[in-house]
């Protein structure tokens, strides 16, 4: 207040108008400053959709399945190899002809997993004509692709009637030696060290009578490695013949088959042996030979191949020939005193195998 009262008096004197243009705004200034201040801006607080970016733009495209590479399976000092696809064929399982059905890796195993192979089955239309005693042992094996049309069953035939497995038409030496093999490596599918091996063309053929052409051979000549067999290899130097499409006879399934059931040495057999435990009126007829397989299949109780295939008798008929459903009967089992693995415990395998088809 001191200072404006002296101001106030000399508004209108020379003093005045000195202060008033010394206190005065620079003109310069007046016309650099805005005629209006700027508004502060305002920010916004919803977030901002980021910019797209084109599938050029991304550093890391996804390769969708079906066109994602091969895995690749690499171990130290192995050259990398593609994985195995789904329907991979890494092995094959020998027939009964000597061929190979192939194998197929079902997802999520490997070749050391064992699968079981799925089984060519065949569809036979006469399995009724099969004794009922036989048929559930010809309807499993069926099922596990072990058993074969019947010899004369021709396309003309097979077309008017279907596949024929003519339960009681005579079995040969060939077709008998075939399943045997077949069922062996079929039921022990798990245990490679039970099972028969095929043999292979560049050995010397066990018989005079099956060259390494025969389709049968692979079979036969493995049977015979074996020592399943009597030939020249198993120390039989006059047995140089097979006679691979002569009736099969009693006396040479079992001598043929126990030894696959036993796993070890057969006994030592007479024919007062024969008689106590059979009790055979024909024991003597019998081949010295296959005395001793049929005295260890009596040990094998009610799984004898002979009770299983024949039934009770008191006459062994060791000469008779063989039917196609009896040789499937004796096939059915293999094993010796509840040791050992049958045709239907098979299927419940194969059947519970993610591997098995529908």
């Amino acid at each position: 207040m001191c200072l404006l009262l002296p101001l106030a008096s000399c508004a209108n004197s020379s003093v005045g108008e000195s202060l008033q243009k010394t206190f005065a705004a620079d003109p310069k200034l007046e016309a650099s400053a805005p005629t209006e201040p700027s508004a502060t801006p305002a920010v916004s607080t919803t977030p901002q959709p980021l910019p797209s970016v084109t599938a050029s733009e991304s550093p890391s495209p996804v390769l969708s399945p079906s066109i994602e590479p091969s895995p690749m399976v690499s171990q130290p000092g192995i050259t990398s190899i593609p994985a195995f696809s789904d329907s991979t064929v890494i092995g094959a399982s020998g027939t009964s002809d000597g061929s190979a059905n192939p194998v197929t890796i079902a997802p999520g195993t490997t070749d050391n997993a064992q699968p079981q192979p799925t089984p060519a089955v065949i569809a036979f239309t006469d399995l009724s004509k099969t004794p009922k005693e036989l048929q559930q042992y010809v309807s499993d094996l069926a099922r596990l692709g072990i058993l074969t049309p019947a010899t004369e069953n021709s396309k003309a035939t097979a077309a008017a009637n279907g596949t024929l497995f003519a339960p009681n038409k005579v079995i040969t030496r060939r077709e008998y030696a075939r399943w045997l093999v077949t069922a062996n490596n079929r039921l022990y599918a798990s245990q490679p060290a039970k099972q028969i091996r095929l043999s292979t063309d560049n050995v010397q053929p066990a018989y005079q009578d099956v060259p390494r052409t025969d389709p049968d051979f692979p079979a036969i000549q493995g049977l015979a490695e074996a020592g399943l067999l009597p030939s020249p290899l198993s120390g039989d130097s006059t047995t140089v013949t097979f006679r691979p499409d002569a009736p099969l006879t009693r006396e040479n399934l079992v001598l043929w088959k126990v030894p696959a059931d036993t796993r070890q040495a057969l006994p030592t057999a007479s024919l007062d042996a024969l008689k106590q435990t059979w009790g055979f009126q024909d024991a003597p007829r019998i081949d010295p030979k296959a005395q001793r397989a049929v005295l260890a299949d009596f040990q094998n109780g009610d799984l004898s191949n002979i009770r299983r295939a024949f039934g009770y008798t008191t006459l062994f008929q060791p000469k008779k020939p063989v039917t196609r459903a009896e040789a499937a009967a004796a096939l059915w089992y293999f094993g010796f005193q509840g040791d050992g693995q049958s045709a239907q415990e098979a299927l419940k395998t194969l059947n519970a195998s993610p591997s098995a088809s529908p």
